[in-house]
């Protein structure tokens, strides 16, 4: 068998506990997959399920993060930040001013981006250090995976390495992201612009999910932009509402080119943009000062290595015959929007596997196409014949993610995408799911739950807690959103105080 492998290898630095013998408590563990070597290439085939047996070492992917990895919510709630950092009212100071002062020159002075201390670019920081300090220790735990990689690629390309802070700004550093205007993937590239640098979409991929390619094609766009305007913080204005808005600015100030004095001519989200970029990059180069702490599990680093598929093959398939976990996977492999590798004779698809199961793969590459291509026949035919009495609503809850609803209710996650026209693993609190589930015992539990969710929701008013946000708010009430709350309440800002009464019910 031949293994097809493209010329670069990553190495990800992927977030996950490893089991260890020292004594320790560990966090309780949601699957596993053996690869502790024991005996090479030996195969067993029982009753539809196939076993390799090449490694078995316990690895535990711990399941908060896992959903972390893979979690929407936070890339909605930094695009509301953008829009709601920025209110005009009195200036939120954390820290004292000359202190503020002398790091942003710091800065200034280390990298290419022109960090000039006003009142504006404060308020920002300020914003995020009293309101956002969890969602950004949040961000400092994932950054952890995707970080190495950003900076090895814009290395490269010679763009600044702090522009790796942009897709925090951009997705949360969710590779599914997508923005209610279509902007899609770490680097938020609307269709036109993935297509013009190479990114590939169709119904079953999308590359602009893809780490590596958008990273690649968010190096080429950014040095593009710098070439145009000489100025970092200008590319990062043109990256948000394009080149023209920028070039209209820059006209209408009268040719000034410093971002802060051709801000108020910008769209008003891209206003607070960049300031939204140089605050995140305040926070994480001063997060000690500031007493953040990254959540952070131990962390291994994982070789993966690429597989030219030969067939249609699906991840679930691919996962239960290598015995890997889904979740992993399907984030190893995020540009599958159905779970499925397509195949075209004139294309080339790409699995990546992390080493280990690389090998496992290409070892028994033969016998796991058999396998896949009994099981996907299998698929299809109980798809056909799908029993309407056990059709469940299920409506999602804070937490869940497309494998936990899966496994809840003895689905594939691919079935759970088809039945319900889904192009990614994006889920809303609240969310309206179709599945037809055989398990009587989860039809039983999410009907109860159902009536519960009725009960709770069917209240007119919230009143509004300390420390309470419209986006908090919106998430207890199922599909109800920020903009939602806005207009039931005729909110102009998203400030908030305690004790105030706000209309939930959209009836």
């Amino acid at each position: 068998m031949t293994m097809y492998r493209t010329a670069s290898y990553l190495i990800l630095y992927s977030i996950f506990f490893i089991s260890t013998t020292n004594g320790q408590t560990k966090p309780e563990p949601s699957k596993n997959w053996n690869v502790d070597k024991v005996e090479f290439h030996r195969i067993m085939n029982d009753s539809m399920q196939i076993v390799l047996e090449d490694y078995q070492r316990t690895i535990i992917l711990d399941s908060v993060w896992r959903q972390e990895l893979a979690n929407d919510e936070l890339s909605e709630h930094f695009e509301e930040i953008i829009k709601d950092s920025l209110p005009e009212q009195e200036i939120i100071r954390e820290i004292p001013t000359e202190v503020l002062k002398e790091r942003l020159a710091k800065l200034n002075a280390k990298t290419p981006f022109n960090i000039e201390y006003n009142e504006s670019l404060e308020s920002v920081i300020g914003y995020f250090l009293r309101r956002e300090k969890e969602s950004t220790e949040r961000l400092m735990a994932l950054s952890k995976f995707y970080f190495p990689m950003f900076e090895s690629t814009f290395d490269r390309y010679n763009v600044p390495l702090e522009m790796k802070y942009l897709a925090l700004v951009e997705s949360a550093l969710n590779p599914r992201a997508k923005s209610r205007v279509g902007a899609t993937g770490l680097w938020q590239f609307m269709y036109n612009t993935g297509k013009a640098y190479d990114l590939d979409v169709n119904s079953y991929v999308d590359e602009r999910m893809d780490p590596l390619a958008s990273t690649e094609a968010a190096a080429k766009y950014l040095k593009r932009l710098h070439e145009m305007f000489d100025d970092w913080d200008l590319a990062l204005a043109a990256y948000n509402s394009g080149m023209g808005n920028v070039s209209k600015a820059i006209r209408r100030s009268g040719g000034n080119t410093n971002f802060w004095e051709i801000r108020k001519f910008l769209p008003r989200e891209t206003a607070g943009y960049v300031p939204s970029f140089q605050a995140i990059m305040y926070i994480f180069e001063y997060a000690e000062e500031h007493g953040f702490v990254s959540q952070k599990p131990k962390i291994a680093y994982i070789g993966t290595d690429t597989i030219r598929t030969k067939k249609k093959i699906k991840l679930e398939h691919i996962a239960e015959a290598i015995n890997i976990d889904l979740e992993f996977l399907e984030f190893l492999n995020p540009s599958y929007k159905l779970g499925v590798i397509p195949y075209e004779t004139e294309k080339k698809y790409y699995l990546r596997l992390p080493y280990i199961e690389s090998g496992v793969f290409v070892a028994n590459e033969d016998k796991i196409y058999n396998f896949t291509d009994e099981k996907l026949a299998k698929s299809e035919e109980e798809s056909e014949n799908e029993k309407v009495e056990n059709k469940i609503d299920y409506y999602v809850k804070s937490g869940d993610y497309l494998g936990r609803i899966a496994t809840k209710f003895g689905v594939g996650v691919s079935q759970i995408k088809s039945w319900n026209n889904l192009y990614s693993n994006n889920l809303s609190v609240g969310q309206k799911l179709v599945i037809f589930s055989q398990k009587q015992s989860a039809v039983a539990s999410s009907n109860s739950e159902n009536s519960k969710t009725d009960s709770s929701t069917s209240r007119e008013f919230y009143k509004v807690k300390s420390g309470d946000s419209l986006w908090t708010i919106s998430r207890k009430f199922p599909n109800l959103s920020v903009e939602d709350l806005k207009n039931l309440n005729d909110l102009s800002s998203s400030k908030l105080k305690p004790g105030m009464k706000l209309k939930v019910n959209k009836g």
